[in-house]
């Protein structure tokens, strides 16, 4: 099987789409890859490191001004004329599109040469690339029953995101505890606002690390290597709070009793597909406050809760880990709602719908 890929942007596109074609690989060791994005972010690196063929097309989202957004759909149709020779060259059996707007001119030149099309929507609240593909593609995935409402309910799934696999794969490994001075006798809160952590919520970290020492409980703070060096000049690790710079993946995340995140597509489905109880701090600066919604979706059943950076403090985040750690019932009602919102066979499920897709076209 030949399968294009079109993803970019950020990582909530782009490790989904890796992580899929990692298990349809598993799975068929001939299926060939080719994946496109653009020619200078980060997918234009992460890809080819992952080993796997890469082609970069220049397009820019349809944002900002009337004249901006003329500009950019001039790219995007200058792109779909790339794209068709690629797309011509390659010979894909389906082409599958992870959102954003690098996805749009791959999957016009897709449906201009016949080749089905799987979208994929990593979020609550879809997206404007995903929303403006969805008529004519072939297939939907979404991660959210919210997705059913927004795209054609006759062709959306909701089989999750393929992050949710590898987690729940993830085997606890309790020596790990020790290389970040943990130890395996006291619950755990891990606390991580993603791979670069955030500025404003680190002001509040400092102040919530001074509060839970002493605690019942152990904390790894994670600042995110920019900000560690400001944060330790005026909070270190002590006994109970353990301070570092990063973490590797969800190595140390799946020994949690609890953790306190913000509400990326790619968190919550490892959250969910692990069972962890969680507070979600959703970033108020992304596109469409995609990230409130996704928190919100997880607090409406029960598997979360939600604290806005703009009402967070030290004082109520504290409160609201030590509400959690100290009921054990509590623990467990959190963690059987998440693990219900979770779907850890994402990948496996998107794969027998591929087969589907591409059988169809064959016969």
């Amino acid at each position: 099987m030949r399968i294009v890929i079109a993803t970019g942007g950020t990582g909530g596109h782009i490790y989904p789409a890796l992580s899929l074609a990692k298990a349809i690989k598993e799975e068929d060791p001939s299926a060939e890859f080719l994946f496109i994005g653009s020619t200078n972010r980060m997918e234009a690196t992460e890809i080819p490191n992952a080993g796997y063929k890469y082609q970069g097309i220049d397009v820019i989202g349809m944002n900002g001004s009337i004249l901006s957004k003329i500009k950019a759909f001039y790219l995007l149709k200058k792109a779909e004329k790339k794209c068709k020779t690629i797309l011509e060259t390659a010979k894909p059996d389906i082409v599958i599109g992870f959102g954003n707007y690098i996805s749009v001119p791959v999957c016009w030149a897709a449906k201009s040469l016949g080749i089905p099309v799987m979208l994929h929507e990593q979020n609550s609240y879809a997206g404007k690339a995903n929303k403006m593909l969805a008529k004519s593609a072939d297939a939907v995935v979404g991660c959210y029953e919210e997705n059913l409402s927004q795209f054609p309910s006759q062709k959306t799934r909701i089989l999750g995101n393929p992050r949710a696999s590898e987690a729940a794969k993830m085997i606890q490994d309790k020596t790990i505890l020790k290389k970040y001075g943990l130890v395996d006798n006291l619950p755990l809160v891990v606390i991580v606002m993603g791979s670069l952590g955030s500025e404003s919520v680190n002001k509040v970290l400092k102040q919530a690390s001074k509060r839970m020492d002493g605690k019942n409980y152990q904390a790894l703070v994670v600042t995110g290597k920019k900000g560690y060096d400001e944060f330790i000049e005026s909070c270190k690790s002590t006994g109970h709070v353990h301070i570092v710079p990063y973490i590797e993946g969800i190595e140390v995340m799946c020994l949690a009793s609890l953790v306190v995140v913000r509400g990326g597509a790619t968190t919550s489905a490892e959250i969910t597909a692990l069972g962890l109880p969680s507070i979600i701090i959703p970033s108020p600066y992304v596109p469409n406050n995609h990230q409130v919604m996704n928190a919100l979706a997880l607090q409406n059943k029960n598997a979360a809760i939600m604290i806005e950076e703009k009402d967070l403090t030290a004082e109520n985040l504290v409160e609201k880990i030590d509400e959690i750690l100290s009921n054990e019932a509590l623990q467990k009602e959190m963690s059987l709602h998440a693990k219900e919102l979770g779907k850890p066979n994402a990948s496996h499920d998107m794969m027998e719908w591929i087969k589907d897709l591409v059988g169809d076209r064959n016969e």
